[in-house]
């Protein structure tokens, strides 16, 4: 069914991580009669990649649609977390406006910032959802309070400052105009999106215009476009102006048509201005492309895509295990996997490295960006390994620069100084502290990525597990030398072999021990974390020496502590500039470039 442009709504929802943008799409959807009686619904049904599901948050945005009293709507799930920021600001080119979920306890949060900067600045209007408000300690009007000094705080104007707002649980499956209203159902936001949200502009009989927001790639069809028709008709089979990022136009022949309902996508055989759709056909379009009619050939302004600010190098396995458990091993594989996760994932840089036939570098916005590509070719059955995390740096007037982050943190005050001495020994700078009554202090610093880098664990393990800790790209500043490093060495196997409970039992006082016993290790590998500055050599496969004579109390049975278990985040995280790690299908493990002892204290400077 083809809507006209008064009869479609678009908007995004946006917030920071893990304040329900999700579970309110989901609300949605079930009480949208997208779905029969008897269907069975998954719940965060938007969130259909695997890694999303196991994590609880939203990597890509999400498209879906839905009708309401005749009207369709059309609703972008952004990411929360702040490597995924690139794909909220294309989105946004795409909406006339979007729900600011904004949880009622937590209030506003660094993403929450980042997402309505942008918002603001491209004119959106915004509507505020103060979402999760039967939680035990929410306090919705304190939120809502918080959120106006935000729009003060970010400049907004007078009629961006008088913004709509409602209260909802996405969970319990309610939305309210009022505090004091009843909790029944959505109607009350269904009804909002349809009043307060405008109309898209444009006409279904002018020439046929349109922008690519995002990509989207399969081996069937090859790389797909999608946006928002600013104007015009588009229909299988025309052939439209397809003008690339060098401004260069060509005719491109329009294969397929793909709307949304629900989560499905449905194939069309036309749209017209105002809707969002995915057009197929142009192998080689770019974010920011142009498609225009042939007759009135119009360049519309690119889109500017976030630049990485980390990056990592990708190398083929030469551990002793290499072939074992993957099946995708060779370089030739490893690279051909890379350059088509480029052609959808363009928020990546993946580049060949000059004079190296074993290693490829691949950058992103952050550590999570990168290592949920790195986990999903794991997934594929690739084995490969990868150095410490580089940041991308910049040459502004003859000064080297390096990507700085805006923190936040919040954390029981009793451990709030030895955060504080920590990031400043990282080269952080403190920007605002904040206690409440509650004896929580919120922290505000401004560092270098690479001081993160490693951080988070120790944090957690410095705070108790108690401390929230966030992070958004803020700016590039000038370099800083003389950053700490990673202040314990590490436990080096010098053999090949199995663990044993004997070695283990022996060495897990020197520090903490990341195998268990029977687990299969070679020369070279890291086993612990040393309690010591200084790296050890150990022999982990080391058996007890057996005699005819049982000594009294010596026999008994040994006491093991659970070995330390390293995401592969953490452990890409965890490592040094003479390390890797090294993924397979089936272990993350954690070794030296050069694996001989004696090669590497011939190669130490």
């Amino acid at each position: 069914m083809k809507y006209p442009p008064e009869k479609i709504r678009n908007i995004a929802i946006i917030a920071h991580i893990d304040h329900g943008k999700t579970t309110i799409i989901d609300a949605l959807l079930k009480q949208s009669d997208m779905f029969r009686d008897n269907e069975e619904v998954q719940e965060r049904m938007m969130d259909s990649n695997t890694i999303e599901q196991e994590r609880g948050i939203t990597i890509f945005a999400k498209h879906t649609s839905f009708e309401h009293e005749g009207t369709k709507i059309n609703v972008i799930d952004t990411p929360g977390h702040a490597d995924f920021s690139g794909e909220v600001e294309r989105v946004l080119g795409m909406v006339n406006a979007v729900l600011l979920l904004v949880d009622a306890q937590e209030g506003p949060m660094p993403q929450t910032r980042f997402v309505l900067t942008q918002a603001l600045r491209k004119g959106l209007k915004v509507i505020v959802v103060l979402n999760k408000i039967d939680r035990p300690h929410a306090n919705p009007e304190v939120a809502l309070d918080k959120t106006f000094d935000l729009f003060v705080e970010l400049g907004a104007n007078d009629e961006q400052l008088d913004f709509d707002y409602c209260y909802a649980s996405g969970l319990a499956g309610f939305a309210k105009m009022q505090i004091d209203d009843p909790e029944v159902d959505m109607k009350p936001m269904f009804k909002m999106i349809v009043d307060k949200v405008p109309a898209p502009p444009g006409c279904p009989e002018g020439h046929f215009l349109m922008q690519a927001s995002t990509l989207s790639y399969n081996d069937y069809r090859g790389r797909t476009a999608t946006g928002r028709i600013l104007q015009g008709t588009i229909r299988v089979g025309d052939t439209v102006k397809w003008i690339d990022q060098n401004g260069h136009p060509s005719d491109q022949k329009i294969t397929h048509i793909e709307s949304y309902r629900g989560i499905k996508k449905i194939e069309i055989e036309e749209a017209s201005a105002g809707d969002i759709v995915n057009l197929a056909g142009i192998p080689d379009v770019m974010i920011g492309d142009t498609l225009c009619c042939r007759d009135q050939v119009e360049q519309l302004p690119r889109i500017e895509i976030g630049q990485p600010t980390l990056s990592v190098d990708i190398l083929v396995n030469n551990g002793p295990f290499c072939g074992r458990e993957g099946k995708h091993v060779t370089f030739n594989k490893i690279r051909e996997r890379l350059l088509k996760e480029k052609r959808a994932n363009v928020s990546l840089t993946v580049e060949e490295v000059d004079g190296r036939d074993d290693m490829i570098r691949v950058s992103g916005r952050g550590e999570l960006h990168i290592s949920v590509l790195l986990e999903t070719m794991r997934r594929e059955n690739y084995e490969f390994v990868v150095s410490k995390p580089q940041v991308v740096t910049q040459e502004i007037d003859g000064v080297k620069h390096e990507p700085n982050e805006a923190i936040h943190i919040e954390v029981p005050d009793d451990y709030s100084g030895s955060v504080i001495e920590e990031l400043s020994r990282r080269g952080a700078e403190m920007k605002n502290l904040v206690t409440n009554e509650q004896g929580i202090t919120t922290l505000e610093f401004l560092g270098p990525t690479r001081s993160l880098l490693g951080y988070r664990p120790e944090f957690l393990t410095a705070t108790r597990g108690l401390g929230i800790l966030t992070s958004i790209f803020d700016s590039y500043q000038p370099w800083k030398s003389n950053l700490p490093k990673r202040m314990r060495g590490v436990m080096v196997n010098n053999t090949k072999g199995k663990a044993t409970p004997y070695a283990i039992f022996a060495l897990q006082d020197r520090g903490d021990i990341f195998v268990k016993a029977t687990t299969e290790v070679y020369e070279g590998m890291v086993v612990g974390y040393h309690a010591k500055a200084n790296d050890l050599v150990v022999n982990i496969t080391k058996e007890k020496n057996l005699t005819n004579v049982r000594a009294s109390g010596s026999d008994e049975n040994i006491i093991l502590t659970p070995p330390r278990t390293l995401t592969l985040e953490d452990a890409i995280n965890f490592i040094e500039e003479d390390e890797f790690v090294e993924i397979t299908p089936q272990n993350i493990r954690l070794r030296k470039i050069i694996l001989n002892e004696t090669e590497r204290k011939r190669k130490k400077p």
